[in-house]
């Protein structure tokens, strides 16, 4: 078994505003941590990465094919592979949350 903590890792700031922390990678899957400041955004991009998330602080709006989805403390979401997606915080607080990737993401290119 792996066990990784968010205060071991490095966090990097992926686009302005917008803070990412790898967590554990698996056969299967991998997890990490977001962080985006008050009007902090991730544009448009897609991944072959089928994406699952939970928020715990904050609201992120979610742009999916032209659509807005607005997700807040306690939801949790699901974006297939290969969807063109982006997230925009928004709100007057900070957004917090986690989100899993499948198959894993272990050298993600935000981390470059």
């Amino acid at each position: 078994m792996e066990s990784v903590s968010l205060s071991d890792e490095q966090v990097v700031e992926a686009v302005e505003g917008v803070h990412l922390a790898q967590l554990a990678t698996g056969d299967r899957m991998s997890i990490q941590h977001f962080d985006f400041e008050v009007d902090a955004a991730v544009p448009e991009h897609d991944h072959e990465h089928e994406q699952s998330g939970f928020i715990y602080a904050g609201v992120l709006t979610f742009l999916i094919d032209g659509e807005e989805v607005v997700c807040g403390p306690g939801d949790s979401y699901v974006i297939p592979g290969d969807t063109p997606h982006g997230a925009e915080n928004r709100g007057d607080d900070p957004v917090r949350g986690i989100d899993v990737f499948s198959p894993p993401r272990p050298n993600p290119d935000w981390q470059e």
